[in-house]
Parts: structure tokens; C-alpha cells; sequence
């Protein structure tokens, strides 16, 4: 037993002190329910480091680095920094500084700050001013305008603002300041609000940049490729394998080149240096041999020659009568120097790196076609990187900000070619902030990101955040968007990797076409921001890296000399690769480099790989020397005590951050008593690697995988609260339970979330049994009794608005009261469908609302074009009616809860009502519990026909014990059980992912002991009298509280029929879907199985006489359609120009639309008649 317990270690008994004979006591109870003693517990490590980073942090602190440091880099790289006019050669104009402010929004020509919630009320954007500093000449003086926000500040557009972020007014407020402000303490953040409607900007995931990735193509011959990103351009090379011979493929070329060529270009002319620089390998030179030779055969020996050989071979980018100054030659250099490998700089066309860079590629090429195991992995999480809210912007602004100077120098340009300029231009006078502002707003509402210098369209980037539940919109902050094509039927990158282990959940993911390709972090992941590169690479070579100029190629790949590559950049070679890497980790341990570079040393591929990018995702580890964990009780105490913070922990080296690849070098143990004395690291609690959503379900290591997958999406549409500021909000749909309760089973993940504070679901008491035949197919029987007392009891808030707009003729529409009709005894009354109307004609809060009622009498004027002399003077008969009615479902009695007034950004008034709805469960509406189990409510039962328990408690559910065996939801048992004992001895009990050794999930031995105790059974299992006959049902039955949730899927906004209705104008036939009350179609499914019946009346009853049957005149002798000619008052055939042989028939219109639509193609159709 024990030996199974520690399979990393190869411990005997006799080690591990336990005499052989007393295995059995060792088993006793009391062992059982304590967990390892030796192991220190952790669990605080986890609030410690949510506190600083994971969850949504990761979106917060990439906006920030935007904001503070990657917004000033543009403004000051080279291309942007200045910018001057080609008609006046003194003028320019220097950005010095740019600064982001604080959220603000203009009254009258005052700005004043604003709270995220106002912005969600009034539909405004939540943004703030973008400042400049600069140094411009003005006549013959330079000027330099300075300002700070409000202070004479010099704005070129508006940020939207995330939430949480460092220029958010939330972020550093308590509880108390908070409430002032409207806004919910447990909001995570990391979205933005525009126009009212909050966005989030989705993580999405790309492959890394700057990287040589081994991959095959379609023919399955192997390629290298590199997609080089730089802040100036982007790339991509191509290295391909064409009948035996390597060829290069860039766009810029018009046909692939032989990569023998390129180097030669590149100064690597003997191929002698070549074969030396790929490795000596004799199978390499084997492969190499045809490409070399072609090469002689296209008689190319020295650069020169290879310059105009590949200057040849250049797309013409501008029209062929455009000459170019420039020779082929120079063409082709200038190609190798910016576009080919943009990623490795070349100084003084010195293009030596740029070939030992090949040489590596190629290498790699040559070792994969000899091994296919050398073929990189591109679904492997280490070869991903992840793009967050800050990198997206970043290459936006630049963007927009490159277009904004554009504008800014056309004008420039514009103004001083008119000769007469007397007057002192001021640049500063035409920089306006249009271009900025709407480009970011419009990006983040429509989701498109159109980067047009690098030819860049993506669509879907953002979504409105899903504010469901809870839990919904906290995991729209952890979600990762592929940019994969959905409808691909792949599995490579939809399958689970082992690399995911610990970074993405494994469990959330959603069904359909999106599976795998959409996922979600893990609880404890972090996702990277780029690091200063420069102290870095000093680094590097004080540590002995060997400079690549220094080498020749058999000193490049001697056995013990490894390559050091820098985030893609190769810097030289190290001889003792192992102790350099160690060296590394000492100094990020001592807090003295980032804590987020990484160090890998790849033994197959004979690199150390050191990376401090973007985009990586990493997690905390404890660092463990020679097996034993260097965090100790002491440490603990002193972190649940306040004296010491996560990043103490991270300062004296006793945690650590470790991305994909660097935990492909160490040896990481799942719990402390499994470490060997190989251990590298220690996890810091094993139920980290689920995510948030998948964090909730208890003990989901004893359900089958896909259970846990549903769970993850159900989850999300549960009823609950949603906010503590829901009652403030007015969303456009918004479902809250009336009495949510804590989960009686709960997991640290709850805990650590706050999921308990904001509970999405009630505790149930089930009984597991057959009742009636209404709880088949995992239907649930209800008792009434239990609805009566509040159970799954909802609201429904919807919202309406109305808008009072201005006109261009200075007429706008008005609201009046409500209408009054004539109540026949000589006085008047209010019109019942008014009824609700205040005196203003706007509906009262409060009051009762039934569909068609009018809540805002509004009226529009007829003409809003011509030209009105006096707004003011306009008679009732100007105005049309435009009021607006409720539409809701019919039998539904709502109430307005609640009227705002107010005006958006474009100062327009609106109004807007919210709707409140409060429903009870009905047949037909969907629960689950937390183990994937959904099912809909079968019937209602009276209290007195169900059965109960000796001590007379009776079931709210009832359950078809058929929905365990093929589910083999166990979790679903222990959770039973556990919230019976809970409720017993009065204390929650804890079911965390493989949370047993660790003391965070209860065990079932422990939870069954405490059921005895308190006189219940082993089992969870009560007898049981039948309602109905009073007498014990013959079987035990297994009893007690599930915590289940109401799903937003309910009856009332499904159930759909109609007699008459709507049609289509344009072929007649009923509308479509239930919002339009549309027909229910029979398709042709539907038809083949009437064919079949042989029910042909059936088929013309519902395909034509109830759908669209028409009457048409047809013509016996020429058979085309005729007509009714009502002057002539009979039918007519307009082909014969008479009218003798027509005869009438039925046909759906839409064949006879048909007929016309073929016969204006040229095409005749012609109906043959036969006698009736």
C-alpha cells in the first residue's frame, strides 16, 4: 500500500520506520481522517498571491504597462517622434511627453470625473483625456506646450479605461468608498464600459514570434519558418525542401530562391563554410549536396553574382514606368538587411549573425528529416504565446497615432502652400483628437482590429461581458480565443496536451465547434509582460557567453558547446551550459533579474533558450532543495500573521515563477510526502491546475472528465446574484434568485473567488428514487410545498428605452400625457392601455405593466428636413405618434421597477424602465447540480403525496437514480453525503480537487463516521414512507442536500405557437422564429416522412392551403401564367392576346414567384392541366 502511495521514491518499509505487522493499524480510522503531518500546508500562499497576480490581474497589469511605459515607447521611436513639412523645411513639430489622465467627462465646457457605474447608467464611454507634451516652431520662434490634465493640457484623443486599472478611479478603494461609487467590491475588472456596454477584450493566442519552428507542410516535407515582429515590420521566412533541394520562400521574392544563394549574398561564399557553419555531420553534407551543386550549375560563386541573382528575382512593388535610382543589386541587399530575419538586427551590412542563423535553422531542418522526432509540436504550450489586453492596444495606438501625424502633415503641408500665410500658423490648433478616439472606441465595440501596415484583420477580439452570473463574467476574464477557424475538423489543436498541465484548465471548454479551441487559465497561471532586454544580454556574456563573431562553424557545434538563444536572438555559445543556467536561477531567486525570465536548457537540441517576453504563461512553484521543501511552518505563520507578502516568498527565494519550458528541467512533486531527492519543486496545492469555473464543482476527481466539461458551461448560466450593486443596474436582461444560498459542500476555490458570497443556487434536499412516470430521462419530480416556500424562485429585470431626439430643423420629439377617452357619462378617463402614466406620460414606478400597455407616450414631428421658423409654435397636428408599448410574454403581470432620466454623450435625453418580472418554477424549467447532471422539472407534487423520512423530513427533489450508472458521477454521492454530515455537526465540509493527502477535501470514511455519530446511516441512506399508501418503501433510500442550480432557460421564454399570424411579403409564406411569431415549419425531413405515410392531404393541407395558397390563371393551350384583366373584367392570357382557354388553379405562391423569376432568366416553364 505504501509503496503505491510514494511511486515517485523507491522507499522500502523498513526506511519509512513501519514494522510489516502493523500495516492494518496504521489503516486505523483516526490516520484516515488526518493528513500527513510531515507536510507543511500552503493554502495561504493562494489569497497571498490572488492578491497580486492570476484571475483578471493579468489583463490589469498589461494595460498598465501600456499605459505607463509602451504607450511613451511609440511616441518615441524614431518613425513617430518628429514630424516635419516638405514645403517649409524650419518648420517641425517633437513629441516630448505623453501621459494618460484620469477618467473624466465634459459639462458644459467643465470636465469633471466620472464613475464607472454613471458611464453604465448614461451610455457614455468610460475614457480618459490622452495629454501631449511638444516642441513645435510657430513663425520663428520654437515653441514648448506643457500642461497637466485640466491645466491647459495639449489632448490628442481619448483612452478607454479598464476597470481595476492604475488610472481607474476604483483601484486602491475600500469597501465603504466603493458603495459611494456604485460599484461592487467583488467586480474583478479588467473590462472596459463603452457607450454603457461593458467589453472585454479577449486573451488571445498566437504562435511564438521570432521563433524557428520545425514543421512539415502538406506534402509532408519538412519547412523551418520564422515569423520575425518588430516594432518597425513584420515577416515571414520560409526555409522549404523542393525536389532534394532547400529553397527560400519570402514574399517579397517572386519565386523561391536556393538558400545556397542567399548565404552566398550574405558574404558565405566557399561551401567549404557553409557545410562547417550547418555542422560536419556526413549525412547533413548528404542532404546538402544537390543544393550546393545548383548553385555551380547557376554559375554563382561570389556575392556579387548571388546580389544580382536575387535582385532578379525581386517582385516589382511600383509600376514598371517608375525607374528606380536604385540598382538590382542594392534591391537585393536592402531585402536580406530589413525583410529577410527582420527579428536579427544587422549592423553596417555585416550579415554574419543573419548566416548563423540560417545555419541553425537549417541544421534543425537537416536533423529532423534524419529524425522526425525533432519536429517541433506546434500545439505545445510552450511554443504559444498569449496576447492580452496592453499588447493589442499597443498595435492599435501606434496605428491610429502613424495615421493621426499623417493628418496632422497633410494639413501642415495644405496650409503652407497657400502663399499668403501672414499670420503665425499654430500646429497646435488643428491637432484633434477624432482619429484616436473613435478608432479605439470603435476596435473595442465591434471587435474588429484592422492594423492596416501589417496588413492585420481580426474579427471577434472583444465581447460583451457576460453578466449571467458570478461566475459567468469572471471566467470571460480568463478565457483564451484561438485564432483558428472553427469550422475546421482538427484535433491537433483541439486535443488536451500534457503541456497544459497547471497553465489551462482542463476541464473548461465548450461543446460544439468551438471545442478545444476556446479554453481558460488556470487558477494560479500568469501571463508575462515584456522585460528590459539590454541588462539581459550584459548578463549573458558576463556569464561567459561567447560572442558569435569570435567562432568558426566547427567550433559552433563541438558536442560541449551549447548555443545560447535570447528571446529568438541567437547570442553566442556557452561550454557549460548546466552550471550557466543554475547561475541564472540563483540570481532570479535573489530577486536581482525578473522574476519571470526563464531559463531552458534543451540537451536534444544542444540550447539553452533564456526568455523574458511577453505573452509566456507561467505559474509559482515551491522550490525544493534535494527533496525537501524550503518553505517551512515558520513561514507560514509569519504570511497568515501580515508580516510577509507573496512576493517576500518570491524575494528570498523559497517560490518561484516557471513558464512551460522551463519545467520541462525540473522534477515537480504533487503533494511534499511524494518528493524524492531528485525533487526540483513542489506544487503549491494540486487543485490549482482546474480554473475558476471548474474550481466549484466538489470532489470532481471522482467524476467522469465530461461531467466536470458541462458543469463548467452550466455554471455559467446559473441564476444568482450577479453583483452587491445588481439592484443599482439596469442591464438589458438580468436574472437574480430571490433567495441564493451558500453551498453547504464547498472548495477552497469558492473560497478563494468569493463564489460564497455571491452564491448562484439553493441547497436541495434529493432523495434518489423512482416517483411517478414524470422523472424520466433525467426529468425532476418538485414538491409544491417547497416552491411555495421561495424554491428556485427568480427575477426577470428587462430594459426598455426611449430616446427624445434633436432634429436638424431644431424640432425634436416631445412626451405628453396620457391620452383621455370619453367615459359616456359626459366626463373623461385616462384610456386603459394609459393607464400606467404618470401626468409627464412616462409610466410610474411601481406600477403593473400588461403586455400592449404604453409606458412613454412620445411623439415625433412629421417633417424633420424642411425648415420650421418657430419649434415652439408646432400644433398636435405636426406631430405623428410614436409611443411605445410592452411587449411581453402574454399572462405575465410585471412591474416597473424603476424610471431613469438622463443624457448620453451626444447630450440626447433618454429614458430608460426596468422591468421586473418575479417567476416561480414551472414544468418545464431546468435545474442542475454542480456534477453536469441537468434535467427539467417533470411535475409538481403536493407535499402530502411525497414520500418522507422518519424524522419527517421531506425531499424538495426527487431524482432518478438512473442518472448515476452510465454517468458515474460519484461526486454527486460524496457531495450528498458530505452536506448531510454538514448539516448534522453544523461546519461546511470541503471537497477541493485532490484534496485528500492535503487536508482540503473531506474523506468519505471521515464524512460517513460523523453520520453514525449523529444516529444517521453508513450509506447516507434513510427509510422511507410512501406518501401516497403510509407505509416504508421496501428499499433504503439514499437522502440528502445537493446544491442545485436554476438555469436561465425557462418555459415562459420558450413556449411558441400560433394560429394566424405574420407573413413574409415577399413569398407569402408564415414569418420565421418565435420573436416574429413565426410558423413552425415542416421541412423536407418532415415531408419525406408524410410521403411515406402516404398522407397526401396532410402534405397539401400544411405545405400549401395553411402555409401560402394562391389562385392563378393558367393558359390550356400555351400553359404560361395569365392574369385578371379588370378592365375587360375577365382573365387573360397575355402570350394568345385572348382569354378563351384559361382555366383556374391553387398553388403555393412561392411556386408561382418561381415560374416569374425563371421566365425573366429566359427559362419557360409550362403547366400542362388535366381534368379535376
Amino acid at each position: 500500500y505504501l509503496q503505491g502511495c510514494f511511486h515517485w521514491g523507491s522507499f522500502s518499509l523498513e526506511e519509512l520506520q513501519i514494522p510489516m505487522g502493523q500495516d492494518k493499524e496504521w489503516h486505523g480510522s483516526k490516520n484516515l481522517e488526518a493528513p500527513f503531518k510531515t507536510a507543511v500546508d500552503k493554502f495561504q500562499l493562494l489569497p497571498e498571491f490572488l492578491k497580486v497576480r492570476g484571475l483578471v490581474k493579468q489583463h490589469i497589469d498589461s494595460f498598465n504597462y501600456f499605459v505607463n511605459c509602451e504607450i511613451k515607447k511609440i511616441i518615441h521611436a524614431k518613425a513617430n517622434e518628429k514630424i516635419t513639412s516638405d514645403v517649409n523645411p524650419n518648420f517641425y513639430l517633437k513629441y516630448i511627453d505623453i501621459h494618460v489622465g484620469m477618467p473624466c467627462v465634459e459639462q458644459d465646457y467643465i470636465f469633471e470625473d466620472i464613475a464607472p457605474h454613471k458611464c453604465r447608467l448614461r451610455d457614455i464611454t468610460y475614457a480618459a483625456p490622452i495629454n501631449v507634451d511638444i516642441e513645435y516652431t510657430r513663425g520663428q520662434e520654437i515653441v514648448q506646450r506643457k500642461g497637466k490634465q485640466g491645466q491647459g493640457a495639449l489632448t490628442i484623443g481619448r483612452m478607454p479605461i479598464m476597470l481595476r486599472s492604475s488610472r481607474c478611479v476604483l483601484t486602491g478603494k475600500n469597501e465603504a468608498e466603493l458603495a459611494k461609487l456604485g460599484e461592487c467590491p467583488l467586480d474583478p475588472g479588467g473590462y472596459f464600459i463603452i457607450r454603457g456596454t461593458e467589453k472585454v477584450i479577449l486573451i488571445q493566442e498566437q504562435l511564438s514570434k521570432n521563433r524557428i519552428i520545425i514543421d512539415t507542410d502538406s506534402s509532408g516535407s519538412v519547412t523551418a519558418s520564422v515569423t520575425s515582429s518588430t516594432h518597425e515590420r513584420k515577416s515571414k521566412t520560409n526555409i522549404v525542401v523542393k525536389h532534394e533541394k532547400i529553397y527560400l520562400k519570402l514574399n517579397t521574392f517572386a519565386e523561391d530562391v536556393p538558400i545556397v544563394v542567399v548565404l552566398k549574398a550574405m558574404g558565405m561564399e566557399s561551401d567549404q563554410e557553409i557545410v562547417q557553419m550547418v555542422g560536419r555531420d556526413p549525412r547533413f553534407a548528404g542532404i546538402l549536396a544537390p543544393s550546393l551543386q545548383e548553385s555551380a550549375s547557376l554559375g554563382i560563386y561570389t556575392r556579387e553574382q548571388a546580389l544580382e541573382y536575387l535582385g532578379t528575382k525581386v517582385k516589382m512593388m511600383r509600376p514598371s514606368w517608375a525607374k528606380s535610382e536604385r540598382s538590382k543589386v542594392d534591391e537585393a541587399r536592402d531585402i536580406l538587411h530589413n525583410v529577410f530575419l527582420a527579428n536579427v538586427p544587422v549592423y553596417q551590412y555585416d550579415f554574419r549573425p543573419k548566416c548563423i542563423y540560417v545555419a541553425v535553422m537549417l541544421r534543425r531542418m537537416l536533423e529532423a528529416m534524419i529524425n522526425s522526432d525533432a519536429i517541433d509540436d506546434k500545439d505545445y504550450v510552450g511554443n504559444k504565446r498569449l496576447e492580452l489586453a496592453g499588447q493589442l492596444l499597443a498595435l492599435l495606438f501606434e496605428d491610429l497615432f502613424k495615421r493621426m501625424n499623417s493628418e496632422i502633415k497633410r494639413q501642415v503641408d495644405a496650409t503652407f502652400a497657400k502663399q499668403n500665410v501672414s499670420t503665425k500658423f499654430d500646429v497646435a490648433k488643428i491637432m484633434r483628437g477624432e482619429i484616436l478616439t473613435k478608432g479605439l472606441e470603435h476596435a473595442i465595440s465591434s471587435g474588429n482590429w484592422t492594423v492596416k501596415r501589417f496588413r492585420m484583420e481580426r474579427k471577434g477580439v472583444t465581447q460583451v461581458v457576460s453578466r449571467l452570473s458570478f461566475i459567468a463574467a469572471l471566467g470571460h476574464m480568463t478565457r483564451i480565443s484561438s485564432q483558428f477557424e472553427k469550422t475546421r475538423k482538427v484535433s491537433g489543436p483541439r486535443a488536451l496536451q500534457p503541456s497544459q498541465w497547471g497553465m489551462l484548465c482542463p476541464c473548461d471548454t465548450p461543446e460544439g465547434e468551438a471545442c478545444g479551441l476556446v479554453k481558460n487559465l488556470a487558477l494560479m497561471t500568469h501571463v508575462t509582460t515584456d522585460e528590459e532586454e539590454g541588462p539581459l544580454i550584459s548578463l549573458c556574456r558576463t556569464l561567459g557567453v561567447e560572442d558569435l563573431s569570435l567562432l568558426s562553424g566547427e567550433e559552433l557545434h563541438s558536442p560541449k558547446t551549447f548555443l545560447v538563444i535570447f528571446n529568438g536572438l541567437i547570442l553566442g555559445v556557452h561550454r557549460r551550459p548546466q552550471r550557466f543556467a543554475t547561475f541564472l536561477r540563483k540570481l532570479r531567486r535573489a530577486g536581482k533579474i525578473g522574476e519571470f525570465v526563464s531559463v531552458f536548457v534543451n540537451e536534444r537540441q544542444h540550447c539553452v533558450y533564456v526568455a523574458s517576453d511577453g505573452g509566456r504563461v507561467c505559474r509559482p512553484l515551491v522550490i525544493a532543495d534535494k527533496g525537501v521543501s524550503r518553505v517551512k511552518e515558520h513561514h507560514m505563520k509569519e504570511l497568515k500573521d501580515g508580516f510577509r507578502t507573496f512576493d517576500d516568498f518570491l524575494r528570498e527565494g523559497l517560490v518561484e515563477y516557471l513558464d512551460v519550458n522551463e519545467e520541462n528541467n525540473a522534477q515537480v512533486a504533487l503533494y511534499e510526502g511524494e518528493s524524492t531527492p531528485l525533487t526540483t519543486h513542489i506544487e503549491i496545492e494540486p487543485f490549482t491546475i482546474l480554473g475558476v469555473c471548474a474550481g466549484l464543482i466538489p470532489f470532481p476527481h471522482h467524476n467522469q472528465s465530461p461531467r466536470n466539461t458541462y458543469q463548467c458551461a452550466m455554471g455559467k448560466q446559473a441564476m444568482g446574484n450577479i453583483a452587491y450593486n445588481q439592484l443599482c443596474r439596469i442591464d438589458t436582461l438580468l436574472y437574480l434568485l430571490v433567495y441564493p444560498q451558500r453551498p453547504l459542500l464547498t472548495t477552497k476555490t469558492i473560497e478563494l473567488v468569493q463564489y460564497d458570497k455571491l452564491g448562484a443556487g439553493q441547497n436541495a434536499t434529493v432523495a434518489v428514487m423512482s416517483y411517478s412516470g414524470y422523472d424520466i430521462e433525467d426529468a425532476i419530480v418538485m414538491n409544491k410545498a417547497s416552491l411555495d416556500r421561495g424554491f428556485g424562485r427568480c427575477i426577470v429585470m428587462k430594459k426598455s428605452s426611449a430616446l427624445i431626439k434633436k432634429y436638424m430643423n431644431r424640432t425634436q420629439d416631445r412626451i405628453i400625457g396620457p391620452r383621455m377617452m370619453a367615459d359616456g357619462k359626459g366626463g373623461y378617463a385616462v384610456d386603459s392601455k394609459y393607464q400606467i402614466l404618470d401626468a409627464d406620460g412616462i409610466a410610474a414606478p411601481g406600477e403593473i405593466i400588461r403586455p400592449s400597455d404604453v409606458y412613454i407616450n412620445k411623439q415625433s414631428p412629421i417633417d424633420i428636413k424642411g425648415e420650421v421658423k418657430n419649434p415652439m409654435a408646432l400644433g398636435s397636428k405636426d406631430y405623428k405618434d410614436t409611443r411605445q408599448t410592452y411587449k411581453g410574454p402574454p399572462g405575465e403581470s410585471a412591474v416597473v421597477d424603476k424610471v431613469l432620466l438622463t443624457s448620453n454623450e451626444d447630450k440626447t435625453l433618454t429614458v430608460k424602465f426596468l422591468i421586473r418580472h418575479t417567476r416561480r418554477p414551472e414544468v418545464g424549467d431546468k435545474f442542475s447540480s454542480r456534477h453536469g447532471q441537468k434535467g427539467v422539472c417533470g411535475t409538481i407534487v403536493q407535499q402530502e403525496d411525497f414520500p418522507f423520512s422518519e424524522l419527517g423530513i421531506c425531499p424538495d427533489l426527487i431524482m432518478n437514480p438512473h442518472g448515476f450508472p452510465s454517468r458515474m458521477t460519484i461526486g454527486k454521492m460524496i457531495e450528498l453525503l458530505g452536506g448531510k454530515a454538514g448539516v448534522c455537526c453544523g461546519k461546511y465540509h470541503y471537497g477541493s480537487a485532490f484534496g485528500e493527502p492535503s487536508g482540503h477535501a473531506d474523506r468519505v470514511e471521515a464524512i460517513s463516521a460523523t453520520l453514525v455519530k449523529h444516529g444517521f446511516s453508513y450509506s447516507g441512506k434513510d427509510l422511507i414512507y410512501s406518501g401516497i399508501t403510509g407505509y416504508p418503501l421496501q428499499a433504503y433510500i439514499f437522502m440528502g442536500p445537493i446544491y442545485y442550480q436554476k438555469l436561465k432557460h425557462m418555459v415562459l421564454d420558450k413556449m411558441h405557437a400560433r394560429a394566424k399570424g405574420p407573413r413574409v411579403a415577399l413569398t407569402r409564406q408564415p414569418t420565421e422564429g418565435r420573436s416574429r411569431e413565426g410558423g413552425l415549419r415542416l421541412g423536407e425531413m418532415e415531408r419525406d416522412c408524410l410521403i411515406a405515410y402516404g398522407a397526401s392531404m396532410m402534405i397539401l393541407e400544411r405545405l400549401m392551403i395553411s402555409s401560402d395558397q394562391f389562385e392563378v390563371q393558367v393558359c390550356t393551350k400555351c400553359g404560361l401564367l395569365g392574369h385578371y384583366n379588370h378592365k375587360l373584367k375577365m382573365n387573360y392570357c397575355s402570350m394568345c392576346k385572348n382569354g378563351e382557354n384559361i382555366s383556374t388553379m391553387k398553388l403555393p405562391y412561392a411556386c408561382k414567384l418561381l415560374f416569374q423569376e425563371l421566365q425573366s432568366m429566359n427559362i419557360v416553364p409550362k403547366l400542362q392541366l388535366a381534368e379535376a
